[in-house]
């Protein structure tokens, strides 16, 4: 028989109060008895209207008390000064950030009234400048083509779900998550923990994300299996497939998932045993230099029917990202993608050192991979996403501006789902279901009504970016460049976005002379191996 939640003690007291009220009135008749009755019995009926129904996974899996939570939500304006957390743009996630996901997933309308919230006169406040001519598009359905030379390219949004895999979410999660990201026609990437079987079951377009543990592609020395990859890669669900190199949230890190939360559905999902440690080594073992990841890229292209293949990684020691790009030059084998993860990426298994100090943000990992594809003339045949912290429409035309081709979002579908930040992700106690293997827990998070909150965060987000398009008079996202972003340094100073960050010039690196280059190309484009990831010679 399965123990009653502790969450649900609240509920249950005023079930008890309620029987023991009736009780003594029946003995004493007392009018006071029989009004606490009736409250307690009032209560107990919220609490069964909480768990059964749909929209707040907080209420489901905390009946009556979590009445509280949207109490002190109601009364945020009034409370504000009581909030520990700071409501200013300047907060790592700030309030009004997770206000606007949660109104445009639940399809509320998003104005807000008094004009900006923010302080224009801070250093670092940006802005898009506008244009005296708006144009009008008919769509806000962005695209880009990406591997357009593949068998099988792929007509990608702008804006998709980044990498969280089936085990880190819950079933329910996933569910949602491909099911919004089936009703707005976007990709859902399946985070290195490969594909579930509640990733199939909406059918969602699929980005399969493999890392250094091979999962849904390994043997059982956890070594790189071809036929297994072959089984996965070519289901016409998988759209791409992502070598997952490094990840902001903790780069060179490497995981482990420990024997108690391997469930025999994460066993399988993985391709690993149940109930032993699940390893994510910090490297790769298909490959040591940048020739052999060419050519391992080249080789799942192959094996995958042709579908577009590239890799994912946060910018680290900036030779070895030099030492990739000449392996490309070399051979003559380019990924079709490259997906810049900023080290603002969050996960709930990453130590603080790792979370805090470890890997470059996004804007400059972003502005190194494109400037140097760009120097070499690479620049058109690899496409660029990124993530890290991309919520706002703004958010994601800054991105484009910087070199991006399309977008990729974590924390900002999570929170479309319910999530609330409680900050429990690794303890498996998600107060809305959405980070948990907890059977009870995760049911809090019902898939129709979640899976519609993905889709609306997703669409009501692109047709606010559309109206920024339309408002700096142009015809796509790919058109904004950082000639249109303007930034505050000082109170008295603002400075184009251009006027600010790198900028190479087509084919520049390949010139011997590099006087004229940013200090990281003159100080390491030189000494980048494209045969090994080290500064060291080779042995003798």
């Amino acid at each position: 028989m399965q123990k009653l939640p502790l969450r649900y003690t609240t509920w249950v007291l005023f079930g008890l109060g309620t029987v023991g009220s009736l009780a003594a009135v029946v003995a004493t008749h007392s009018v006071w008895l029989a009004m606490l009755a009736l409250v307690c019995a009032g209560l107990v009926l919220v609490g069964l209207h909480d768990v059964r129904q749909p929209r707040h996974a907080v209420l489901r899996n905390y009946p009556v008390v979590g009445h509280l939570r949207f109490l002190l939500e109601y009364i945020r304006p009034e409370m504000r000064q009581y909030f520990i957390e700071s409501d200013t743009e300047a907060a790592p996630f700030s309030r009004a950030q997770r206000s606007l996901v949660y109104q445009r997933a639940k399809g509320e309308p998003d104005n807000r009234p008094f004009g900006t919230q923010l302080d224009v006169g801070r250093q670092g406040y940006e802005w898009i400048n506008h244009s005296m001519q708006p144009t009008t598009l008919a769509s806000s359905d962005f695209r880009v083509t990406i591997g357009p030379d593949c068998a099988q390219p792929y007509e990608a949004s702008i804006f998709n779900i980044s990498a969280m895999s089936f085990g880190s979410l819950s079933s329910n999660a996933i569910l949602a998550l491909n099911k919004g990201a089936r009703l707005g026609q976007f990709a859902h990437d399946t985070g290195e923990g490969s594909i579930s079987s509640y990733h199939r079951v909406h059918g969602g377009d699929l980005i399969w994300e493999i890392g250094s543990g091979y999962f849904g592609c390994r043997d059982s020395q956890g070594r790189f299996d071809e036929e297994r990859f072959v089984l996965n890669a070519r289901e016409p669900q998988v759209k791409m497939v992502e070598i997952k190199l490094s990840q902001g949230a903790k780069p060179g890190h490497g995981g482990i998932l420990p024997a108690a939360k391997v469930t025999t559905e994460i066993a399988l999902a993985r391709g690993v045993p149940q109930g032993i440690d699940c390893i994510s080594p910090s490297s790769h073992s298909a490959f040591g230099t940048p020739l052999e990841l060419m050519a391992f890229v080249a080789r799942l292209r192959q094996l995958s029917g042709g579908k577009p293949t590239g890799f994912k990684l946060c910018i680290g020691h900036p030779w070895e990202w030099f030492g990739i790009v000449k392996a490309m030059l070399e051979t003559g084998i380019t990924p079709d993608f490259i997906v810049v993860d900023g080290a603002e990426g969050g996960t709930g298994a990453a130590p603080v050192e790792f979370s805090d100090h470890v890997g470059s943000p996004l804007q400059e990992g972003l502005l190194l991979v494109h400037n140097t594809l760009v120097g070499v003339g690479l620049r058109e045949r690899v496409k660029v996403g990124c993530a890290g912290k991309v919520i706002t429409a703004f958010d994601i035309a800054r991105m484009m501006a910087l070199g991006g081709d399309w977008c990729n979002a974590g924390r900002g579908f999570m929170l479309a789902l319910g999530c609330i930040q409680a900050q429990t992700c690794h303890t498996g106690l998600c107060p809305t279901g959405v980070t948990t293997q907890d059977a009870l827990r995760e049911r809090a998070l019902v898939v129709p009504d979640k899976a519609q909150r993905v889709y609306n965060f997703h669409h009501s987000t692109l047709h606010a970016l559309k109206d920024l398009v339309q408002a700096a008079g142009l015809q796509h996202p790919r058109e904004i460049t950082a000639h249109h972003i303007v930034r505050r340094l000082t109170d008295t100073e603002v400075r184009l976005l251009a006027n600010l960050v790198m900028q190479v010039e087509p084919g520049a690196l390949l010139s011997p002379d590099l006087t004229q280059q940013h200090n990281v190309f003159r100080l390491y484009w030189p000494v980048a191996r494209a045969d090994r990831f080290s500064l060291s010679p080779p042995a003798s």
